[in-house]
């Protein structure tokens, strides 16, 4: 949602500071410009990406416009789901919550917590590495080692994602200008119709510029990083995930495992341990 409203407001702010200063908002409407630099930028992303990669990018643009971005309140209700899950293995045994872990959806404490359920990437990862644990004979170290592994895969996979969205956004200058030496050779060739058609023909090959480096430094460039901080935001849940799990397998009780938990959480949505302590017993009552 914010990145709607920014871009409204780079559009809006680029628009006024341009009538303003008197110009004409009609020679900004260069179709040729667009198609010629829209044209060269997917097609430049096509050519540098596999066919997986470019389908990950196009479905970050929903998640782009809609942001993904967990809240103090969806950190507590999964540290909740987590310690109540640890209860019932501390008190019936770890088999206890096999039904829990193979059908989450069903579960009286998982399926509580709505934001984990819809989270496909979270649940899964929880699940199945719980399923490890359920399997016996996995030494903690050797469990963690497997969570790490699967947290660095999720995040190579995502570089490409926003490396190639970035460098799109630095290519657009350059395309820009390949834009507007074209609408200078399209003048030359007309530089004997008077100088009022030259020096419309000439602006008009100036905006391929100016929308060049307005897309790179306006939209595609910040949007790159906001997809690449939602990515860091989706690793932090799951080493949140991981560090519960962790620290429950070294044999602590439910409460100190979720405490390691909410150590790795980011300061400015992390519950303190007062206000994660009293949501807990507060929901048990």
């Amino acid at each position: 949602m914010f990145v709607i409203v920014g871009v409204v407001i780079v559009t809006v702010g680029v628009v006024v500071g341009f009538l303003m200063a008197g110009g004409n908002l009609m020679v900004l409407l260069q179709w040729s410009e667009f198609v010629t630099i829209g044209g060269a930028a997917i097609g430049s992303l096509v050519i540098s990406a596999p066919l997986a990669v470019l389908k990950k990018i196009f479905a970050a643009i929903p998640v782009l416009i809609k942001g993904e971005n967990v809240t103090k309140q969806d950190y507590m209700e999964l540290l909740k789901s987590f310690n109540d899950l640890f209860l019932v293995a501390q008190r019936d045994g770890l088999l206890a919550i096999e039904r829990h872990v193979e059908k989450p959806e069903e579960s009286e404490i998982l399926s509580v917590n709505k934001n984990f359920i819809g989270n496909e990437l979270a649940k899964n990862f929880f699940c199945d590495t719980m399923k490890v644990m359920l399997s016996g004979g996995i030494p903690p170290h050797e469990l963690e080692e497997l969570i790490d592994s699967e947290i660095e895969t999720f995040e190579h996979e995502q570089k490409p994602v926003t490396g190639l969205i970035s460098k799109v956004g630095d290519a657009l200058p350059g395309l820009g200008i390949v834009a507007a030496v074209l609408g200078i050779i399209v003048t030359m060739g007309s530089i004997d119709k008077g100088a009022a058609y030259v020096g419309a023909h000439v602006a008009a090959a100036l905006v391929g510029t100016f929308l060049g480096v307005l897309m790179s430094y306006g939209y595609v460039g910040p949007m790159a990083t906001n997809l690449e901080m939602i990515n860091e935001n989706k690793a932090r849940y799951l080493h949140t995930i991981k560090s519960c799990i962790v620290a429950y397998s070294k044999g602590n009780p439910p409460i100190i495992a979720v405490e390691f938990a909410r150590r790795t959480i980011f300061s400015d949505v992390r519950p303190s341990f007062s206000e994660l302590e009293a949501y807990i017993r507060g929901k048990k009552e």
